[in-house]
């Protein structure tokens, strides 16, 4: 989650050598057979080999939206003796933010959630993870990306989701209820049964942390610049653990991680001036939809005025877990945060669960 756009979205964050590929990119395509699409059309096909070993129980497949381009998707099903033992469970849909991809929930709350009685999937939103690449400098905007998790939805999932989202896939997350709930927009997506927001992107957008950490944190606004808008975090092992993880952290899971996600964004999931300048996203009816707002206290890019910012928006009390970082679904104590969306799951009223 580039914390300062006034650098992340600039063409400097690309290297040369990412230019040339994106370039020749480009040129293959014009030699493959055309694909009717009505947005963005295909940059690449989507890659044969996958970066992330599956782990048992789990399977990759890939979901065709209207344009022609394919999302990645993580499917884990409950193990056939956990299978009806939790009435009207219903289905979790996972979305990542920034420099992640649906791996990071298959390492372990995807196997929590299942094994529990929850189906869980998770998506790679385009220009991520194993998902195609769309043309432009950036994968999309936010609404394209709600849309794409509605399309997802709307034809792959027969009851109301749980929809959990981390960073900016939060704040996707948070467009995706604008257009559900709010009755002046012309269309409309499934409504879920609930939707979990992790350390989650507020609805105005990542100015206020930036302004208040360049403000109270100087120091820690250089770390965040060269870690993130720099990517600095894809060569400094530190640097990673700072950002993402707690500090007892150990180095050959961070290494592990860091590699992943080296390899997980081909391209910006926004054009961060864009998206500023369109936010905050329209704000929904209190109570409409049941919303779970969870923080982390050693999260060293979401700050706790964000956390309360976005709780404050929705009007519901945030929880806080003590002893996790920023990547809650991947740190070394990430049970916790598991475990108190799994509590808040199973005591969803029943009237938004079906």
């Amino acid at each position: 989650m580039p914390l300062l756009s006034t650098l992340s979205d600039t063409p400097s964050s690309f290297s040369f050598s990412q230019q040339r590929r994106q370039h020749q990119s480009r040129i293959n395509h014009n030699s493959l057979l055309s694909v009717k699409a009505t947005t963005k059309p295909l940059a690449r096909p989507t890659a044969i080999r996958h970066s992330y070993d599956l782990k048992e129980g789990q399977k990759r497949h890939f979901h065709r939206l209207p344009s022609g381009l394919k999302m990645e998707v993580i499917e884990q099903e409950p193990p056939a003796h956990v299978k009806g033992t939790w009435k009207e469970a219903p289905p979790v849909v996972l979305v990542h933010g920034s420099f992640h991809a649906a791996w990071c929930w298959a390492e372990y709350w995807m196997p929590f959630f299942s094994s529990s009685g929850l189906h869980c999937y998770a998506i790679s939103l385009l220009g991520q993870g194993e998902s195609d690449v769309p043309q432009g400098a950036a994968a999309g905007t936010l609404e394209t990306h709600a849309s794409d998790v509605a399309d997802f939805i709307k034809h792959e999932i027969s009851v109301p989701p749980v929809l959990i989202g981390h960073s900016f896939g939060g704040l996707i997350i948070q467009s995706y209820l604008s257009t559900t709930i709010n009755t002046s927009f012309g269309t409309t997506y499934p409504k879920p049964a609930g939707a979990v927001l992790v350390c989650s992107v507020p609805p105005s957008g990542n100015s206020g942390l930036v302004w208040r950490y360049l403000l109270t944190k100087p120091i820690a606004a250089i770390k965040v610049t060269l870690s993130l808008a720099a990517k600095a975090f894809t060569n400094s092992l530190s640097l990673c653990r700072e950002t993402f993880f707690s500090s007892e952290m150990e180095d050959h899971l961070v290494l592990r991680y860091q590699e992943l996600m080296k390899g997980s964004s081909k391209t910006p999931l926004f054009d961060l001036r864009k998206l500023n300048a369109s936010l905050p996203v329209p704000s929904i009816q209190k109570g409409s939809v049941e919303i779970l707002v969870l923080g982390a206290n050693n999260d060293f890019i979401v700050d706790m005025e964000g956390l309360y910012e976005t709780a404050k928006f929705y009007d519901v009390e945030p929880i806080c877990v003590e002893g996790v970082a920023h990547d809650m679904m991947l740190d070394s104590a990430w049970e916790k945060g598991a475990q108190v969306i799994l509590e808040w799951i199973r005591n969803l009223p029943a009237k938004h669960k079906s």
